[in-house]
This record gives structure tokens, C-alpha cells and sequence, in this order.
């Protein structure tokens, strides 16, 4: 194990424990996996978060094997499809957080009622149908509620969130979580208005670039507000 992968499996224990405490998941429902080269890791089966070590996180490849002496999750399989289908997540996080579980126990998308669903890469966070836990069922209900955006509710079970990193995955489930309740509170007053998919469209330009600095894009493609005007002297002045 290298020290880079060491620091991977200590980062998702403590994500794991984060995600209970925040209180996003309960027991030891939730699951997750982080690629690494040619395969990933995985947060094994019934071990309770806080007693996990390490060197329990399991190594699996994209050939269904894995490595060592603990069985990976009863999850393993959505993960593994997962990943291969989507080049662009690096990380898949499950959870059984109450109110995407809620909704996804009454099959119910969460519809753009808020302009923050544009953080899932779409205006709406589709449900799966049902299937068993574990099952290679599950993952062929997965992934067409996932598509090309970065959650889905599971039917009758609960949450998928993807991401590139840790953090940002983990900070997904919170923002999903806050819609799947934000939801169900405009539904108990009765009404919600709809954002058109044509403001939609205009939110979801502009999260192109949302929470970026310098460097993380071109200047050239920065929205309107952070386009810098040349400095008559001192730094970069906003318009």
C-alpha cells in the first residue's frame, strides 16, 4: 500500500464517519468507492464506521476481483458499473440519507423547484424503479436514472451521488439531501413554483464556473461578472 493510498482509505473513513454524524446515512448503510488505476476502493461490508481501519477498505478491478481479506460491500456491483460507465466520476457515494429516502420509498423525482439542482448536472434528480440490495438488478436500475448527471434517488432505498473528489462528492449528498427536503416542505404547503427549462438552462450555464478561482478556468471563460478589466493600478478590479 502506498502512502497515497493510505491517505485515500484514512480520507474515506473519515467520510464516512462525517457522513453519520451529519446525519446523511445511518448504521452502516451507506457505502464508497474512489478509482484508482485499473480498479478502486471500496468501504467494506458490516464493519461499523468507527471501528474501521484502513486496511479493511477493500481494492477491487474492473474484472469483479478483489483483494485481501475483507468482502467489499454488499454494494460493490452499482459501483463497479458505476464507474466503468462514467469516465468522469471518480468517486460514488451512497446513503441512506431521510429525506432522499423519503422520496425515493414514493418513487418521486425531485424536480427544479430550486436553481441549486443545477449542481447534479441537470434540472431534475431522477428515481430508479426498485430492485434488491446487492443485486446486478440494482445497477441496471441505476444507471439510467443517474444518465449524465451526477445523482439519482434509488427506489425504495436511497441515494447515489458521484463527484471527481472526496469533498466535492460528500458536499454533493449534503446539496442533494437540502433538495429532497426542500421538496417535501413545498409539498406540505400545497404549491411550488417551477423553474422553466429555460431558466434552468440558464443556471446550468452558468454553474459551469460556479465556485471557481483563478485557475481553475480560462479568464476568457469567466461569466460576465468575474471577466477582469486591466488594472489602471493596484490589482484586478470586478466590473
Amino acid at each position: 500500500m502506498t502512502p497515497d493510498e493510505l491517505a485515500i482509505r484514512k480520507e474515506m473513513i473519515a467520510t464516512c464517519h462525517k457522513m453519520n454524524a451529519a446525519g446523511l446515512n445511518v448504521g452502516t448503510a451507506g457505502n464508497l468507492s474512489v478509482r484508482l488505476p485499473g480498479g478502486y476502493l471500496v468501504t467494506p461490508t458490516g464493519v461499523a464506521y468507527e471501528r474501521m481501519t484502513p486496511e479493511q477498505i477493500v481494492a477491487m478491478d474492473f474484472d469483479d476481483r478483489y483483494y485481501g481479506d475483507f468482502y467489499p460491500t454488499s454494494e460493490w456491483r452499482f459501483h463497479s458499473a458505476i464507474l466503468k460507465a462514467r469516465p468522469d466520476a471518480n468517486v460514488v457515494l451512497h446513503s441512506h440519507a431521510l429525506h432522499c429516502t423519503m422520496l425515493a420509498s414514493c418513487r418521486m423525482d425531485i424536480p427544479a423547484l430550486h436553481y441549486g439542482i443545477a449542481a447534479v448536472d441537470g434540472d431534475i434528480i431522477k428515481c430508479s424503479g426498485y430492485a434488491p440490495f446487492g443485486t446486478p438488478e440494482l445497477s441496471v436500475e441505476a444507471l439510467p436514472a443517474l444518465e449524465h448527471r451526477k445523482a439519482c434517488l434509488l427506489g425504495n432505498h436511497g441515494v447515489i451521488v458521484l463527484g471527481p473528489t472526496i469533498p466535492k462528492t460528500f458536499q454533493l449528498l449534503q446539496e442533494v439531501e437540502f433538495l429532497a427536503h426542500h421538496y417535501i416542505g413545498t409539498l406540505m404547503l400545497g404549491k411550488g413554483v417551477m423553474l422553466s427549462h429555460d431558466q434552468m438552462q440558464v443556471v446550468l450555464e452558468r454553474y459551469k464556473t460556479y465556485g471557481k478561482q483563478p485557475g481553475e478556468f480560462q479568464r476568457a471563460e469567466a461569466p460576465p461578472e468575474y471577466q477582469i478589466i486591466p488594472p489602471e493600478r493596484g490589482g484586478d478590479r470586478l466590473p
